[in-house]
C-alpha cells in the first residue's frame, strides 16, 4: 500500500543520530566525485565525436548505446538492489566503470582508438549504471530519516549539478593541456574516490523476503504490478517517458547545436553547460529550502518551463550566444525544480522494499523511450535542422508536461493514495 510510505527507514536512519548525517554526506561525496568524473568523460568523448565526425547520426548513436543498455538491465538492476547488498552493487558497478576507462584510456594513448572502441565502453558503462543508480537511489531512505527525504532529494540534486558545473569546464580545459587518453584517466582516479566510502561504511537495508534463485522475476514482476495498480504512478510513469521521448534528442545534440548555429567548440559548450549546472544547483537548494509538501504541481511546472526554455535557447540568432546561454540556465533551474520533488514523490510514497524495483522501473521506461526519441529525432534534425529540432521538441514536450495537471490521478499522489 502506497499509503505507508518509506518508514521502515526511519528507526534505521535514527539509530545513530549523531552518525547518519556524516555517513549520509560521505557516501554521496564519494559518489558526487564519481559522478563527476563520469560527467567530465562524457563531455571528452561527445566533443571528440562531434569534432572528429561532425555528424549528427554518430552523436545520436552515441547517446543511444549510452542509453539503451541502461535501460534494458535496469528491471534487473533494481531487483538486485532490494534482494542483495545496494553497497556491494555501487562498489562493483564503479569497479567497473573504472576498468574500462583505463581501458579505452590506453586505445588513446596507443593511438589505437577507433569509433566503435567509444561505442562499447559506453555501452558498458551504462549497463553498470543499471545496477548502480536503483542501489544508490533506494539506499537515501535508509542513511536519513523519513522528514529529511524531500530535503536529500534536493541536496542530492544539487550535487550532481555541482559536478556538471566542474565537469563541462574541467572537461575542456583537460582536453586544452591533456591528450584525450590522459583526460580519460581523471574518471578512473574519481571511480575509486567514490568506492572509498562503500568499503568503510555500512548501508542499513531492509531485504525483500527471498522464496529461491528464480524468484528474481516474480520480484520484479511485483513491482511492475506495484506501479500499475495505482492509476497516477501508471499515468505518471507514461507521461514522463511521453516527455524523454520529445526531449531526449536536444540533450545529447547540444555540442552540434554550438558548433553549426553559433560557431562555438568545446570552451563554448563547457560554458553553456557549466551554466546550466549553475542553475540547476540554485533549483536543487531552492528545493532543499522550502521541502515543497505537495511535489505533483512542481514536478509537472518545472519540466513544462525547462522545455520551453530550451526551445527559446535555440531561437536566439547566431549572433547572440550570451541570450541563449541564459535561457539554457533558465532551463536549468527549472529542471531542477521539477526533478527533486520527483524523486522526493517516490521515495515517500513507495516502501523501502520495493523502491529499488520502481525506481529501476521509471529508469527502464525513460531510459527505452530515450534512444527511441533520438531513433526518430535523427531524420527530423537532418530535415529541418538541429536549430529547429530544439524549437519543435522543446515545445512538443511543455505541451506533453503540461498535460499532466489534467490527470486528477497524478494529482491525488500528493495525497498519498
Amino acid at each position: 500500500m502506497l499509503g505507508a510510505t518509506a518508514s521502515a527507514s526511519a528507526p534505521l536512519a535514527q539509530a545513530t543520530p549523531s552518525l547518519w548525517k556524516w555517513r549520509f554526506g560521505l557516501i554521496y561525496g564519494g559518489q558526487a566525485l564519481s559522478l563527476m568524473g563520469s560527467a567530465l568523460t562524457q563531455f571528452v568523448l561527445l566533443w571528440w565525436i562531434t569534432d572528429t565526425t561532425g555528424d549528427m547520426s554518430s552523436l545520436a548513436f552515441a547517446g543511444m548505446v549510452a542509453l539503451l543498455p541502461q535501460a534494458l538491465l535496469s528491471p534487473l538492476g533494481g531487483t538486485l538492489a532490494d534482494r542483495y547488498s545496494r553497497r556491494v552493487l555501487m562498489i562493483a558497478a564503479d569497479a567497473v566503470s573504472a576498468l574500462c576507462m583505463l581501458v579505452l584510456m590506453l586505445l588513446f594513448v596507443t593511438e589505437q582508438v577507433a569509433l566503435w572502441h567509444v561505442y562499447v565502453m559506453m555501452g558498458i558503462r551504462s549497463a553498470m549504471q543499471a545496477f548502480q543508480m536503483p542501489a544508490a537511489e533506494a539506499s537515501v531512505a535508509m542513511l536519513v530519516p523519513t522528514s529529511f527525504l524531500p530535503r536529500a532529494a534536493g541536496l542530492n540534486q544539487t550535487l550532481q549539478n555541482l559536478t556538471m558545473v566542474a565537469a563541462a569546464p574541467l572537461g575542456a580545459l583537460a582536453i586544452s593541456v591533456l591528450p584525450f587518453g590522459w583526460a580519460l584517466g581523471i574518471d578512473v582516479v574519481t571511480a575509486l574516490l567514490g568506492i572509498v566510502p562503500l568499503l568503510v561504511l555500512r548501508i542499513p537495508q531492509s531485504f525483500a523476503r527471498q522464496t529461491g534463485k528464480h524468484a528474481m522475476w516474480g520480484e520484479f514482476v511485483e513491482g511492475v504490478h506495484l506501479v500499475w495498480r495505482i492509476p497516477g504512478l501508471r499515468r505518471l510513469y507514461g507521461l514522463l517517458a511521453a516527455v524523454v521521448l520529445v526531449v531526449m534528442p536536444t540533450f545529447t545534440l547540444v555540442p552540434l547545436l554550438v558548433k553549426t548555429h553559433f560557431g562555438g567548440g568545446a570552451p563554448e559548450v563547457a560554458l553553456m553547460e557549466g551554466l546550466e549546472g549553475i542553475g540547476m544547483i540554485l533549483g536543487g537548494l531552492l528545493v532543499t529550502a522550502l521541502a515543497p509538501q505537495r511535489k505533483v504541481p512542481w514536478v509537472l511546472a518545472g519540466l513544462a518551463a525547462s522545455c520551453l526554455a530550451m526551445a527559446l535557447t535555440s531561437l536566439m540568432p547566431s549572433g547572440w550566444f550570451q541570450a541563449a546561454v541564459v535561457c539554457w540556465i533558465i532551463s536549468g533551474v527549472t529542471f531542477a525544480l521539477g526533478n527533486a520533488p520527483l524523486v522526493a514523490l517516490l521515495q515517500t510514497s513507495i516502501p523501502n522494499h520495493l523502491q529499488g524495483r520502481a525506481l529501476s522501473l521509471l529508469n527502464a521506461v525513460m531510459g527505452l523511450a530515450a534512444p527511441v526519441g533520438l531513433l526518430f529525432g535523427m531524420p527530423l534534425g537532418e530535415w529541418i535542422g538541429v536549430r529547429w529540432m530544439f524549437v519543435l521538441l522543446g515545445l512538443v514536450g511543455a505541451v506533453v508536461a503540461l498535460l499532466g495537471f489534467t490527470a486528477k490521478s497524478i494529482q491525488a499522489l500528493d495525497d498519498g493514495l
